[in-house]
């Protein structure tokens, strides 16, 4: 069954950011993942949209979407991102 990581995201510093993308898309990718969508918040149509950014991300299961989270590779794009921007990340099992 797969599994989704949905990151939600506010990016403070674009340049230091980009540092972080360079690294997590092919950390993603070692692990099984796919992103099916990825950028601008184009419009809220309810509620509050307190976020940007989002992405989702298709793992084959949950086990490698929490391989990927916690692999060496990911860790090291996640260095990058400190102080680059306001990042939340959910884990969806699909159905």
């Amino acid at each position: 069954m797969p599994a989704y990581g949905i990151a939600l995201v506010n990016i403070t510093d674009p340049e230091k950011y980009q540092e972080y993308a360079k690294l997590a898309g092919p950390a993603t990718a070692k692990y099984g993942g796919k992103f099916v969508a990825r950028g601008v918040v184009d419009s809220v149509i309810e509620g509050q949209g307190p976020y940007s950014r989002v992405a989702v991300v298709e793992f084959p299961t949950l086990e490698a979407a929490k391989t990927f989270y916690n692999s060496p590779e990911y860790a090291e794009a996640k260095a990058k991102r400190k102080d680059a921007a306001d990042f939340n990340m959910l884990i969806v099992e699909g159905s």
